[in-house]
């Protein structure tokens, strides 16, 4: 995998997302849980395309801002009983840097 440094983890805020500008995948939002994971996917709900990266992070999910659909944040996968996906990236985290695999 190609990694690319995106942020230091503290320039994520706790249960919040930054979002990244990909030329060749669109807006990738980045989030951070309380417990400090970090996860990838597009900023872009499957439903109506609401902004993530505005949504509420709760656990390992997201809740989109439009119409309140959850997504897992693991897989991007929205949460029953609604039905869709949204594309996700690999990302770690190494010595408090964030890299992305996109």
């Amino acid at each position: 995998m190609n990694w690319t440094n995106i942020c230091h983890m503290e320039d994520i805020p706790v249960l919040g997302a930054r979002v990244v500008k990909s030329d060749a995948h669109g807006d990738i939002a980045i989030f951070r849980t309380s417990a400090d994971e970090v996860f990838a996917m597009h900023d872009k709900c499957p439903h109506k395309g609401g902004p993530l990266s505005q949504g509420i992070v709760h656990g390992r999910t997201v809740t989109c801002p439009l119409h309140n659909w959850k997504l897992q944040l693991e897989s991007g996968e929205a949460v029953a009983p609604d039905v869709g996906c949204t594309k996700s990236f690999a990302v770690k985290v190494e010595d408090g840097q964030v890299y992305l695999s996109a």
